[in-house]
């Protein structure tokens, strides 16, 4: 990547640029990042990605240390550099399990998990550079074989037992999480197995997937198994399951606290609200996961470079994305627990459907630069293809087998027995429409009443995010306003009425009296 410059170094300080003198306004850049080491970096934008290291404190049973994860420093200097500039932090927590070593493990008392026979790309296009092509289901190679596909790892299943339930109950005083230990919040959605006990006390096993680390490595992944538990427990739990019974952990389990900035502080575009061109992605705004992570990191980068190059932020709306979703829930609602983006928190996830994401997003991409030209242009011949397949079908009419007269095309593949493919069986489908097309065919046509009544509630959702707040807007002083929807306001300062409607503690009254104030102001302008 062209103009890339990686340095490793431990981040101790971000604070404002001293200006420099005679150079021009435009050329000052605005940041500049402290390391522990003897070099400093300027910048007109900084996105920060902290993770777990914002003076984290990694728990195993008794003991805790300092560590941003295991193997890795803390930045504590960095959580009090972020005070310094008037951000409020708070403390969350998370957990990994053991890992454990791949030749210790009696595999044929497990319950085999393959991959699919399909191969599937998170990617509508997948690399096929240097004449790869696509692999036959499940192709077995000797391990270190040099080819252009490897395999799909299978991962294997086990369960918990009764005796492995009563070895962490017997140690539940010892367990950081219910002895004191711990005091950050942990993610709902990724209990430990000691929480999962104790919760689901009537559960007599829990499942277990035993997950390789990689192609080329003996290091197996518990998955449902977080712990912090000391490590002679999370050894003597593991053995009680047969499959288990001799194995050997490469490195325990733990739980690590970690500081971050409660996206309240946060504006849409991921900037800081109180440091201009500074931008916080992943953990850092309360959210678990590597896909949450991911989603937030690539647009911090994007309106970064935007910030830097003097362009608009690009801001995905709830009804584009569920990046837009995610984003828009972390500036507008109180952050109780760590984040995790359902499928649920979408209320318009009838429009945003993986079939569909690159008809979505592609066009966003190839304005920004992100998407190459080649890339767009397959993109919108699909949107075309699809398009005219469905002009095409609403003007075929012929008479089923049903004898209920005449009907189109369009009208006999609405019937939920129908497909696209019933309808090339009977040659009234196109032989030259690929599967990815016909696919969204069948989608738009089933559910295309569906989709205009989700549409026509996104055109009355974009009616509010039209209406702008002022960013200095006097809640306190605002007549009619109720004392909790002038506290949530001030603290979340949305950009939009639309953003402010969906603040927990600001109802359909306090609506009214912003529109009335919005009106008003517009009037006077």
């Amino acid at each position: 990547q062209p103009n890339l410059h990686l340095k490793q170094a431990l981040v101790e300080e971000i604070c404002p640029c001293k200006a420099e003198a005679g150079a021009e306004a435009a050329e000052q850049p605005g940041l500049t990042i402290r390391t522990n080491s003897i070099h400093t970096y300027n910048g007109k934008a900084v996105v920060l990605t902290t993770g777990t290291s914002l003076a984290g404190r990694i728990i195993v049973g008794d003991t805790s240390y300092q560590a941003g994860r295991a193997g890795e420093f803390a930045a504590v200097k960095l959580s009090d550099s972020l005070r310094r500039l008037g951000f409020r932090l708070g403390r969350l927590k998370t957990g990994t399990p053991a890992r454990l070593d791949a030749k210790t493990i009696d595999f044929s008392q497990t319950i085999l998990q393959p991959g699919s026979d399909t191969p599937l790309f998170f990617s509508f296009a997948p690399d096929t550079a240097n004449g790869a092509s696509f692999p036959p289901p499940n192709p077995v190679y000797p391990l270190g074989t040099q080819t252009d596909w490897r395999p799909q790892v299978p991962c294997y299943l086990v369960y918990t037992n009764p005796g492995t339930h009563q070895i962490i109950r017997s140690n539940l005083h010892r367990a950081p999480l219910f002895n004191g230990s711990i005091q950050g919040i942990g993610p709902r959605y990724c209990p430990s197995i000691e929480d999962k006990i104790v919760k689901f006390a009537d559960k007599t096993a829990h499942p277990l997937f035993l997950e390789p680390e990689g192609w080329e490595t003996g290091e197996v992944y518990v998955q449902g198994g977080n712990t912090s538990l000391p490590e002679d427990v999370q050894l003597a739990m593991l053995r009680s399951i047969p499959a288990l019974d001799k194995v050997e952990i490469f490195r325990a389990g733990y739980a690590i606290e970690y500081d971050y900035v409660p996206p309240s502080q946060t504006t849409a575009s991921l900037e800081s609200k109180l440091v201009p061109g500074l931008f916080l992605a992943g953990q850092i705004n309360g959210t678990t996961g590597y896909e949450e992570a991911a989603g937030q990191g690539l647009m911090a980068g994007i309106n970064a470079a935007n910030f830097a190059t003097g362009r608009p932020a690009l801001i995905l709306r709830r009804d584009q994305s569920y990046i837009g979703v995610m984003i828009d829930d972390l500036v507008t609602r109180e952050l109780s627990e760590p984040y995790r983006l359902l499928t649920s928190r979408a209320e318009y996830r009838l429009l945003l459907r993986q079939d569909n994401a690159d008809l979505r997003l592609t066009p966003i991409g190839y304005q920004l630069g992100l998407v190459d030209t080649a890339r767009y242009e397959q993109v919108e011949a699909k949107r075309d293809a699809v398009a005219t397949e469905i002009a095409r079908l609403s003007r075929r009419f012929f008479t089923p087998d049903d004898g209920n007269g005449s009907v189109s095309g369009i009208e006999f593949l609405r019937r939920p027995e129908v497909s696209y493919h019933t309808l090339l069986s009977l040659g009234l489908g196109s032989t030259e429409l690929g599967p990815e097309v016909a696919e969204q065919v069948d989608i738009e046509v089933k559910y295309a009443g569906y989709i205009e009544r989700q549409s026509k509630q996104v055109e009355r959702m974009h009616r509010l995010e039209a209406w702008h707040l002022p960013p200095d807007i006097d809640y306190e002083n605002l007549a009619g306003l109720r004392f909790e929807a002038c506290q949530k306001l001030t603290r979340f300062r949305p950009a939009t009425l639309g953003q402010a409607s969906r603040i927990d503690g600001v109802t359909p009254a306090d609506m009214a009296v912003l529109m009335v104030h919005v009106e008003r102001a517009r009037r006077i302008r």
